[in-house]
């Protein structure tokens, strides 16, 4: 179980401690972390992370393509995960939809505007 986090700090539970993740909302916490860490950014752990902070270098035909498979690579190591669509955003958000264990999920990503 990890602890949940909500734009970047940790929620608190009624018991003054903090609220933890299980099942899949454990997944989608993991999930937002790693679409969220540049890729290489941890020397030992050089495979961690995504590649979306170079969407805003591509070409506008490409960004699309790119970040589905951006959002697959990252995500490559979590077992029995599928990424299903992605989809970008005007206002600079983008939807990710996945399945896991046959169960449908979506994940909104705030990339802060990089397209």
């Amino acid at each position: 179980m990890e602890l949940m986090v909500r734009d970047g700090d940790y929620v608190p539970d009624e018991g003054g401690g903090y609220r933890r993740a299980e099942g899949s909302q454990e997944l989608l916490q993991r999930v937002l972390w790693k679409l969220s860490i540049p890729r290489g950014s941890f020397p030992f752990l050089p495979n961690l992370g995504s590649q979306l902070y170079r969407l805003g270098r591509c070409q506008p035909a490409q960004r699309q393509s790119l970040a589905r498979q951006y959002v697959a690579q990252a995500l490559e190591d979590e077992p029995d995960l599928a990424v299903t669509a992605v989809s970008l955003e005007a206002d600079g958000a983008m939807e990710v939809a996945l399945e896991w264990r046959g169960e449908a999920l979506t994940l909104t990503v705030e990339t802060g505007g990089i397209w």
